[in-house]
């Protein structure tokens, strides 16, 4: 291995033994720079594969100075910090480096870290010149037609379709971001019916729904006889997606010890089913969240290590709130789409039920809005939607400011107890909050136990 790093920090001790481990991984080190000018004066020299940058150095000039000049020069980086102040972490954060290694240094975790940055690196590339390949017009025209699953002409959407069109192509891990109801399958399975493997299937595996004991059984496959009820030989989803690709949603809900597993899967593209031997698996792996897995890894609930592997391509889909042209163009889209289903003739909505629809807060985002026009339709006696149920508590208009702003779990909260009145209080089945939610049963269970209710 003949990398080239440069290590850019002010305290000797610290910077020898990160050179020492270095040079023992087989790392070609040059000099160490104690100051931004001497990093660049360095780097005019020779340019180093990656820098390892302390966000705090002695001078006027600090990392993060340092680090939008490495950005600029196309240069990967990756912080040096002992401080855990939550502005400092925010502002290098928005540089864009390939990770963080928090002192003192354990030469196990400098290792992972630079292997992750490599990882990142090189998918990155692959991204790049994927963006700068020329499609042909057939290519893109069926392109066109994919992205037309994905209703909006607001500009946030467009950012979602552009990043879409960028990595699809790739075989680049995607994070996707995003309240509940934003759409993440969506977009997931738009990501793979416009890759190359869009022939093969995509397996959509629901960490949130699957029992903790079950869940390395589903996604790693177990063998016969490997544990008590283990009757017979089972393929796990990732090997069923052999070819294709992997959602994982509600990937924050993934157990610390199944993580450590996930890694593996990601880095070296092998499983070991239970009572099994490890084998080799092609696919892509996508995973959506809704949490904040920064927040996670900070109270130790998500892998730092796994984190920096999911999120090389993150997609923040934004909340229907924050894209208020597209509540109108979306609903007449479900109202097309469902009375076709129902096999009935609503044609559009009256003037009063557009106010409302415009003037609601929409927690439960875009699936809250087609399972409130569902509902419109279905009790809808003539040809148009003259009301619909919306909930009194969040419509916005002249009294904004008088009303206390809810957290999002205080939302969600308020969100499934009208769900679960609305139902009177059935949860499964037909006409069950499940369904109306347009969650899993087991997903509302868990969800309702989180949240006190």
């Amino acid at each position: 291995m003949q990398d080239t790093l440069l290590i850019v920090e002010d305290q000797f001790i610290e910077a020898n033994n990160l050179k020492i481990i270095l040079l023992k991984a087989d790392y070609r080190v040059l000099p160490i720079a104690r100051s931004v000018d001497d990093a660049l004066e360095i780097i005019e020299k020779q340019v180093p594969d990656l820098v390892l940058l302390d966000i705090f150095l002695k001078g006027e000039r600090t990392g993060i100075d340092l680090a939008h000049i490495l950005k600029a020069r196309g240069i990967a980086f990756v912080y040096l910090s002992a401080n855990s102040d939550k502005s400092v972490f925010t502002a290098a954060k928005m540089t864009g480096p390939y990770g963080f290694l928090i002192k003192p240094f354990r030469e196990r975790d400098v290792l992972a870290m630079l292997d992750i940055a490599w990882y990142h690196h090189t998918q990155k590339a692959m991204v790049r010149e994927n963006e700068a390949k020329q499609k042909s017009p057939a290519s893109t025209a069926g392109r066109d037609r994919e992205l037309k699953k994905i209703v909006g002409d607001s500009e946030p959407v467009h950012e979602v379709l552009r990043n879409v069109e960028t990595v699809a192509d790739t075989n680049v891990p995607v994070l996707l971001l995003g309240e509940s109801g934003t759409g993440k399958e969506l977009v997931a399975r738009l990501i793979h019916d416009l890759s190359p493997r869009r022939a093969a299937k995509l397996v959509v595996v629901d960490c949130a729904a699957m029992p903790p004991h079950l869940i390395e059984s589903e996604l790693f496959g177990h063998e016969k006889g490997s544990f008590t009820g283990a009757v017979e030989k089972r393929i796990g989803k990732f090997e069923q997606a052999s070819g294709g690709t992997v959602f994982l949603d509600e990937i924050g809900e993934l157990p610390l010890d199944l993580q450590v597993k996930f890694l593996r899967v990601l880095q070296e593209m092998e499983i070991e089913p239970i009572g099994g031997k490890r084998k080799k698996v092609d696919i892509r792996i996508l995973a959506a969240t809704n949490r904040n897995l920064e927040e996670e890894m900070g109270s130790g609930r998500f892998r730092m290590d796994l984190y920096y592997r999911l999120n090389i391509f993150p997609i923040h889909l934004p909340a229907l709130r924050e894209r208020p042209t597209d509540i109108l163009p979306l609903a007449a889209h479900f109202l097309e789409m469902q009375t076709a289903r129902f096999s009935k003739h609503v044609t559009g909505f009256s003037e009063e039920v557009k106010q409302k629809l415009l003037s609601y807060h929409w927690p439960g985002n875009v699936r809250e809005l087609e399972n409130l026009i569902t509902r419109a339709i279905l009790l809808c006696q003539g040809e148009q939607i003259n009301e619909v149920q919306i909930p009194k508590m969040h419509l916005m208009g002249a009294h904004d400011n008088e009303l206390k702003v809810k957290t999002m779990t205080e939302s969600e909260r308020e969100h499934i107890l009208n769900a679960l009145r609305q139902c009177n209080w059935k949860i499964y089945g037909p006409g069950g909050a499940a369904e109306l939610l347009a969650i899993n049963a087991s997903t509302l269970k868990s969800r309702m136990k989180k949240l006190g209710i």
